[in-house]
């Protein structure tokens, strides 16, 4: 019983805890530096199925996610809610969130395409991410956790 309790510890201590667990492979490591060469203070995650890199790049809080093969999945940048393109802040006010508090910012860039999320608050339990597109349209809204 000793014995299954210590296991039990030892593997929640594992699951929970940002610990590196894998090598991050060179594939990924240059192709951060192929897409962002001006990146500084690189930081890694091992997320199991890919790689999260920190970084600030030309001044700015970024997060770069990768596959272990080294091609770029997303990467997620702070912005102000000053900088967000005229669009997007018209397609906000035009929304029913439009008196809600806004908080944390960020763009979303994809093979795909660009998103901008933007948290909104409207008391301490009613908080939501609210996803707009490049033309400013709300494409998505999710609950925050």
């Amino acid at each position: 019983m000793k014995k299954v309790l210590l296991f039990l510890a030892f593997a929640t201590t594992v699951a929970f805890t940002d610990a590196q667990v894998r090598k991050i492979p060179s594939t990924v490591t240059d192709a951060l530096t192929a897409k962002y060469p001006n990146a500084q203070t690189v930081s890694w995650k091992d997320k199991i199925t890919s790689f999260e890199a920190s970084f600030v790049n030309n001044g700015t809080t970024t997060e770069a996610y990768f596959k272990s093969t080294g091609d770029w999945i997303e990467t997620d940048k702070e912005l102000t809610y000053e900088a967000l393109p005229s669009v997007v802040k018209d397609g906000f006010n035009k929304s029913k969130y439009a008196d809600w508090k806004t908080g944390d910012v960020v763009e979303i860039q994809k093979p795909a395409g660009t998103q901008y999320r933007i948290m909104v608050k409207k008391s301490d339990l009613d908080l939501k991410y609210l996803y707009f597109d490049t033309t400013g349209a709300l494409v998505k809204e999710a609950m925050t956790l």
